[in-house]
């Protein structure tokens, strides 16, 4: 169930078995990161680690689950993005060793590649050596390319055993009102304006969310082509890279559907195309 107490945001929230989210909230720039850690048994692997300045925060609460740090076996980067990317010289210099992989899709490696030192190029792993899914510990997760959502390699990672998707930046929000969990209300699908609740509630993560892709996805057909192969997926768990997680399918439901209505993003709002 989603935490009321926001100081158990102090400490790593389990949000589906053996997932973890480990991350920490922006006050300066809204840009609540959400890194997560999935755990199965003696081994993890860390999704989009974090800024440099964050790293601090990120592995105490990688270490609070009871993890020992030598048993991150792999480092999922979506996209090559500072704030996500920033933290992996440190978290490779705290690992010391040569065995853990940094999985991400090849388009994303020569900019990756910038944020190491040479002898850890050789750790960069292309997320297509794994068309049937990543083997952690016997847990599969399967990668699922979605081009220009951002980035020309952006792909989405799906937990299946718990039905959690990684989403990076789809779905995120710069939320101006942050919680790790949100929902929305039955009568939101229908609602005329977003901006002014007609029932009166004092946030709605729905204008933050469409403000959110407006500028960071170049095109909205980029957006379009990621919700079709979202939808062809059984998501209990939407668990972005910014904002909030949504834990309910009615909600999982509607938010593609919106994003995929959406025709005016990045470009197309410039272009007036």
């Amino acid at each position: 169930m989603c935490p009321s107490d926001k100081n158990l945001y102090d400490r790593p929230v389990l949000i589906a078995p053996g997932v973890y989210w480990v991350g920490y909230q922006d006050t300066i720039y809204n840009m609540h990161s959400n890194p997560y850690l999935v755990v199965e048994g003696d081994e993890a692997v860390l999704i989009d680690g974090g800024s440099r300045p964050d790293f601090p925060v990120v592995m105490t609460k990688v270490l609070q689950t009871g993890l020992r740090i030598e048993q991150i076996r792999a480092i999922i980067l979506h996209h090559y993005d500072p704030d996500l990317c920033g933290s992996l010289p440190n978290i490779l210099d705290l690992l010391g060793k040569k065995s853990v992989q940094v999985l991400s899709a090849e388009a994303n490696h020569m900019f990756i590649a910038y944020y190491l030192a040479k002898e850890h190029h050789p750790l960069l792993t292309p997320t297509e050596a794994y068309p049937e899914g990543y083997d952690l510990n016997g847990r599969t997760l399967r990668f699922y390319p979605t081009p220009y959502a951002h980035a020309p390699g952006s792909f989405i990672t799906y937990d299946t055993r718990t039905k959690t998707l990684f989403t990076s930046d789809l779905f995120g929000s710069l939320s101006r009102k942050w919680d790790l969990y949100a929902e929305l209300a039955p009568e939101c699908e229908q609602c005329p304006d977003y901006e002014h609740c007609p029932n009166g509630r004092d946030y709605c993560p729905l204008p933050d969310i469409l403000d959110f892709h407006r500028q960071v996805m170049p095109t909205a057909r980029a957006v379009r082509m990621a919700m079709e192969t979202i939808r062809g997926l059984d998501v209990e768990i939407l668990a972005p890279q910014h904002g909030s997680v949504f834990a309910r399918r009615s909600d999982i439901d509607f938010l593609c559907r919106m994003l995929a209505g959406m025709d005016r993003m990045g470009i197309d709002e410039r272009a007036g195309g």
